[in-house]
């Protein structure tokens, strides 16, 4: 694993893939997810609110929420820890204070285990590493969250998101199962067992 001295190469590489980003054209609705055992054996999916120009989740949360499934959605407090809100159709949500473009949802609080986890990256490398955008939110979540330790961890990403070449990987970093691109999904042998 790479120190922390990684972090500032993280930086320089966050800039120039939302850079590149927002160069691409957009599309796709990640719904052949839905097709992956993992979904379909699992019970309850924590997904999150897609903003910007990160890949959509407002179909897949649509369809995961019409299929049975406990959807959940994170909410960032200011110490950016993540607790899982229990998803239904009359659902309230609010501005973050901080990040304005985020919406935070208002509910209950889900206090189980999570089966599948779908997160947002702005890369991942084909051992499984996920650059995010540099809160650690997420990491810490999977790192020391009972509630996701065992939980199949997805990331979706466009097309070309995908990276040949290793990311800077820090102690903290928790690998991904899994990337959904618009098409495909890439699975990865990250698991012990």
């Amino acid at each position: 694993m790479v120190s922390s001295a990684a972090s500032k190469n993280k930086e320089e590489l966050r800039t120039r893939f939302r850079f590149e980003r927002r160069q691409r054209s957009i599309g796709g609705d990640w719904l052949h997810l839905l097709r992956a055992s993992e979904i379909s054996t699992s019970k309850t999916i924590a997904s999150y609110l897609s903003y910007g120009d990160e890949p959509s989740t407002v179909m897949l949360n649509e369809k995961i929420a019409s299929l049975g499934k406990e959807l959940l959605l994170p909410r960032t407090n200011p110490q950016g820890e993540i607790t899982w809100i229990k998803c239904h159709p009359d659902m309230e949500f609010e501005r973050d204070k901080k990040r304005k473009k985020l919406l935070q949802p208002i509910g209950e609080v889900f206090d189980g285990l999570l089966d599948v986890v779908i997160l947002p990256a702005l890369r991942v490398d084909r051992g499984g590493v996920r650059l995010g955008q540099g809160g650690g939110s997420y990491d810490r979540a999977l790192a020391h969250g009972a509630l996701t330790q065992s939980a199949w961890k997805v990331a979706l990403l466009h097309d070309e998101e995908l990276s040949s070449e290793s990311l800077p990987r820090e102690d903290h970093d928790v690998l991904v199962d899994a990337v959904a691109l618009p098409e495909i999904l890439v699975r990865f042998k990250t698991r012990d067992s």
